[in-house]
């Protein structure tokens, strides 16, 4: 029986990723970088999770083979450039810069009539996740999640499914009684290896991930209710991995 809806947040809640993609390219030139990333660069970036290890993979990929004369100064720049980032993001995200998708809302609280549980899987920051929530539900948008992992609870990455075990163990549920949200293919290799049922709805950025092995790949969620989700999921051993709708 389905008993809760586990969402990812950048690209599956918003399509937030053009205005990381400014965020960055802001921080660069605050301090002066001369780097500036494209949106063709950005996206190729997107295959490393997390705002300060995409910029650590960018560095390395600009300076190979050279290693910190300082020792922790890379560190430091980088966490540097992540806090001006992030305070641009979140200024731009409260100036409305940012809207959930379309469907989000409804299927959450659709969610929340039935009896569902809502929780949230990402490695964004908590920073990032509370601008955007707190912006388009309300200053107590933490009440409606029984659990929250980010960055901050889940270090290790996606596409490694660490968050999702840790939002199912704060949960108290099993994956075969929850669906999983995401956008990219990082996101349904980690729910997947996390054993639950995902279903995509990818952004510009992330349309030409491999999604095979999602429960659907549909457009937004204005086409998914719950209806819909408890047939899928019925349905799935019967059917192939990845389909689209």
């Amino acid at each position: 029986m389905l008993q809760a809806l586990i969402f990812d947040v950048d690209g599956t809640l918003a399509d937030t990723e053009a205005v990381h993609l400014a965020a960055f390219n802001h921080a660069f030139e605050q301090e002066g970088l001369g780097w500036h990333w494209s949106e063709a660069q950005y996206t190729e970036l997107l295959s490393i999770s997390g705002g300060k290890e995409r910029m650590l993979h960018f560095w390395r990929s600009q300076n190979p083979g050279v290693t910190e004369l300082e020792a922790g100064a890379l560190t430091a720049m980088i966490g540097r450039l992540h806090e001006i980032k992030t305070a641009w993001y979140e200024a731009a995200v409260n100036g409305g810069a940012v809207t959930l998708r379309p469907g989000v809302l409804a299927l959450m609280s659709e969610a929340r009539a039935q009896g569902l549980q809502l929780a949230i899987a990402t490695t964004t920051s908590p920073v990032n996740i509370a601008a955007l929530l707190r912006s388009a539900i309300g200053p107590d948008w933490r009440s409606q999640f029984l659990a929250v992992g980010d960055a901050s609870t889940a270090p290790v990455k996606k596409p490694h499914p660490q968050v999702y075990h840790q939002v199912l163990r704060e949960m108290g549920l099993t994956a075969q009684h929850c669906v999983a949200f995401e956008d990219s293919a990082n996101g349904l290799q980690a729910a997947s290896a996390a054993g639950l049922p995902t279903v995509i709805t990818p952004t510009r950025f992330t349309a030409h991930h491999d999604f095979r092995g999602a429960l659907r790949v549909v457009p937004d969620l204005t086409h998914v209710s719950l209806a819909r989700l408890r047939e899928w999921v019925a349905a799935a051993p019967a059917r192939a991995t990845a389909c689209t709708s």
